[in-house]
């Protein structure tokens, strides 16, 4: 099953300077939900579709986009929890597990409060295999340069919309591979939780 999201917001009202001053690692959060816009903004500003020929909100070596962006939602208004996959082309969430997931993903993240206290989390994975393949070993350091432009993209955005998010790097692959159900060949990269504040 797949959701539609709602249309990026191409006019923000806080400037990239502003976002830069504003950005901080937020790791505690309100009980309010997310709403399903912002979630959609920043699903978009972590890989959304930005021109012609399906360029990105990153920039990508060889144009070959490895990553992949999951998020696993407890409280964000009109979507039911779960975990999801963000399908850039269609800007829409595709439908991977029914369910509660925060609390396995909080346990895959070494316990961490603020993976299990976030409204939803956004996973940014990465498929090495399509960057390796043109570019051999050095396709890993490419990918991973890939998820740090991401990552920024969701701080940045997290900033302007009022968010609180926090980058985390402190996970068991193999636990946040199993507890967002990722095909074989993706490697989890960032777990990046996302709440009011």
């Amino acid at each position: 099953m797949t959701i539609k999201l709602t249309a990026p917001d191409l006019s923000g009202k806080v400037t990239v300077e502003r976002a830069i001053s504003l950005r901080r690692s937020v790791r505690s959060y309100g009980d309010s939900m997310l709403s399903m816009a912002a979630l959609s903004q920043l699903l978009w500003a972590a890989q959304g579709t930005t021109g012609g020929g399906g360029l990105r909100a990153v920039p990508s070596a060889g144009g070959l986009y490895p990553l992949e962006i999951y998020c696993v939602a407890g409280a964000v208004d009109g979507l039911p929890p779960g975990v999801y996959r963000y399908v850039t082309f269609g800007h829409e969430l595709a439908t991977v597990a029914e369910g509660e997931s925060r609390e396995s993903l909080s346990a895959a993240a070494l316990g961490q409060k603020s993976v299990r206290d976030g409204a939803a989390s956004i996973i940014i994975a990465a498929a090495f295999d399509r960057t390796t393949g043109k570019y051999s070993k050095r396709g890993i350091q490419y990918a991973s340069m890939e998820a740090g432009h991401a990552a920024q993209n969701i701080y940045l955005q997290a900033a302007a919309l009022g968010l609180g998010t926090v980058g985390i790097g402190a996970f068991h692959d193999d636990k946040v591979r199993y507890a967002v159900r990722m095909r074989e060949n993706e490697t989890p990269l960032y777990v990046m939780p996302i709440g009011v504040v």
